[in-house]
């Protein structure tokens, strides 16, 4: 018995097939992603794409490339000391996280807000809070070996799978770090 190819239902299936596909890809955040704490860190740091810019603000890198020992990545850290004051302010995050590229260029991921703890604790009674997203609290010894702070970084630039205020995202990559 000859078996017939039927191309349109295999055009249909690998039709069906693209979303996973491109799922899997790393993509930008996407305008539906409506969080309100997205949208002012993306529009705050729109000027940055450009890391040019950033280095210009005063933000430098520090710590080089950070990834994951199971998974995922955050990218190099440009941090600007300046806003290192224990204050949180939506529009300016203390560090902009960018990744390596393989042609040794960089791009704006996501932020990371970043308030020593003991300069925090002494004037407030809970961790900090923006737009509704609770710090994490990172304790001492750490693995940047300084001292305890509060963290929170936001994804608006790069989706994360996990979500746009967790840690790791496996969308973001040191590999271009070479």
């Amino acid at each position: 018995m000859k078996k017939v190819l039927h191309v349109p239902l295999l055009l249909a299936g690998l039709l069906a097939l693209t979303p996973f596909v491109l799922a899997q890809q790393k993509q930008p955040v996407q305008q539906g992603d409506q969080s309100k704490l997205v949208v002012i860190v993306r529009n705050a740091t729109e000027q940055y794409l450009d890391v040019n810019k950033a280095t210009a603000a005063g933000y430098s890198p520090l710590f080089g490339c950070v990834s994951g020992s199971d998974h995922g990545a955050m990218g190099i850290h440009y941090v600007n000391g300046a806003l290192l004051n224990g204050t949180v302010d939506a529009t300016q995050p203390q560090a902009l996280i960018y990744e390596p590229s393989s042609n040794g260029g960089l791009q704006l991921v996501g932020v990371e807000f970043i308030v020593d703890a003991a300069t925090w604790l002494k004037t407030h009674s809970a961790p900090p809070v923006l737009e509704g997203q609770v710090f994490l609290y990172v304790d001492a010894p750490n693995r940047f070996t300084i001292p305890a702070f509060f963290e929170l970084h936001v994804w608006a630039w790069r989706g994360n799978p996990q979500g746009s205020f967790v840690d790791w995202n496996d969308h973001v990559s040191c590999a271009g770090d070479m």
